[in-house]
């Protein structure tokens, strides 16, 4: 970590937070408008283009006419919860990003003071986000529980179920980072990247993260907790105007977060791409160009999301969760261990980088092959027997499974 954390003057600590919140405010204009015009181009619609350059002010419309809109209040709400909900889902989303780094350490134009274009770093900075993002869900059930309506209700109980189970994946996905940067501050993460993105040695773990991201957003497929089909409009169900669009807020502002989290942890932060980076031995990594990556990166992942809403059906619940529990969890569970095997073996010069490239080759041959080999059909159920109601002589309701007889004669039904 630099030595300039802890011991900047107020005013840049006060000028780097105010940035990153107008950033986030302005990104999050940017990826709805991105989201409505990509989803567009999908689907052979031309999209938001009226106002403003590409229709670029189309979300500052939209969000300047959802804030002034009619504030409701339901009269079964708990006044209280209920307002602060809202609150609670959208500052956590904000404070994860103080300890993303977005560059090198720079020097304030117009000033000679030096500073790194990271609000600060903590040893543990990882766990950190890990921790503040979780607290996000909290007002998502709170808002869930105090609008008293049993649909927002459902819709929350959904999203706590849903964060606790794709929220232990995606830590297990960082064990293996921790283990090949040694560290679990981001700044150090991303110095341990210089030659080699994680995502490359570590392929599995950016999958599993990547699947997890998008449970952990709420995203389409896995928009669970907001499923209109079956909640109506989920946990905010009964909120408008501006606390309903602080929830959107939050929504969009997660997006951003676990986005630039894989770029730290997999993507080499803000790095250059590989051949850009070793132009003029390094200069794009350094000054303020290392900003272009970060943000280039990021967008990457947002076209994912979008990708993935714009494509693939929501999720059955169950399905969903058996994919969390029964499959992610495990995997995650064996790929650490097996990175550990790899680890000790490189260490003591048991495996060399040739024997370890042919291994994972011929595991990867195998991971495809097994998805060709078809599922075994399982045997036919035998046909329920046929139920003669009035066999005994009294009319008796059939069990579950079994078909009443209806074609016996009258008098055979009344001689017994």
């Amino acid at each position: 970590m630099s030595d300039l954390f802890g011991n900047e003057p107020f005013w840049v600590i006060a000028l780097k937070s105010v940035l990153i919140f107008v950033f986030l405010l302005l990104y999050t204009l940017f990826n709805i408008w991105f989201e409505r015009r990509v989803v567009a181009k999908m689907q052979h619609r031309i999209g938001p283009n009226v106002n403003g350059p590409f229709g670029l002010l189309q979300s500052l419309a939209d969000g300047v006419k959802l804030a002034l809109k009619e504030d409701i209040v339901v009269k079964s709400a708990d006044k209280v919860v209920y307002i602060l909900a809202p609150i609670l889902a959208t500052i956590p989303a904000f404070l994860a990003w103080a300890v993303i780094p977005f560059g090198p350490e720079v020097t304030i134009p117009f000033t000679d003071t030096k500073t790194v274009l990271q609000l600060t770093d903590l040893p543990v900075a990882v766990l950190y986000v890990l921790a503040v993002t979780s607290i996000g869900v909290y007002g998502i059930v709170l808002a869930g529980w105090a609008s008293g309506s049993i649909y927002a209700l459902l819709g929350g109980l959904r999203s706590s179920a849903q964060v606790i189970s794709y929220e232990v994946a995606m830590g297990l996905s960082f064990v293996s980072v921790f283990m090949y940067a040694g560290s679990m501050s981001t700044s150090e993460i991303v110095a341990a990247q210089d030659d080699l993105w994680y995502f490359i040695p570590l392929f599995p773990s950016f999958v599993i993260y990547c699947i997890a991201m998008v449970g952990e957003t709420n995203r389409a497929p896995f928009d669970l907790p907001e499923a209109e089909g079956e909640l109506v409009g989920g946990f905010h169900t009964e909120y408008s105007s501006l606390k309903f669009a602080l929830f959107f807020l939050a929504e969009y502002v997660n997006m951003v977060t676990v986005s630039a989290l894989a770029t730290t942890l997999f993507l080499g932060g803000w790095r250059a791409p590989f051949g850009i980076g070793q132009i003029n031995d390094g200069y794009f990594n350094t000054g303020y160009w290392p900003l272009l990556w970060f943000f280039g990166k990021t967008l990457f992942f947002i076209f994912l999301f979008v990708w993935l809403r714009g494509t693939l059906p929501r999720m059955r619940y169950d399905q969903f969760m058996n994919f969390g529990w029964k499959i992610l969890i495990p995997v995650s569970l064996a790929w650490i261990v097996a990175v550990a095997f790899i680890r000790k073996l490189k260490s003591e010069d048991m495996l060399d980088q040739r024997t370890l490239l042919i291994v994972a080759a011929v595991a990867g041959v195998v991971i495809v092959l097994s998805m060709f080999i078809p599922e075994g059909k399982p045997d036919p159920e035998p046909e329920p027997e046929e139920w003669d109601a009035f066999a005994g002589g009294y009319p008796v309701p059939p069990m579950p499974g079994q078909d009443t007889d209806t074609t016996a004669a009258p008098t055979e039904r009344t001689s017994s």
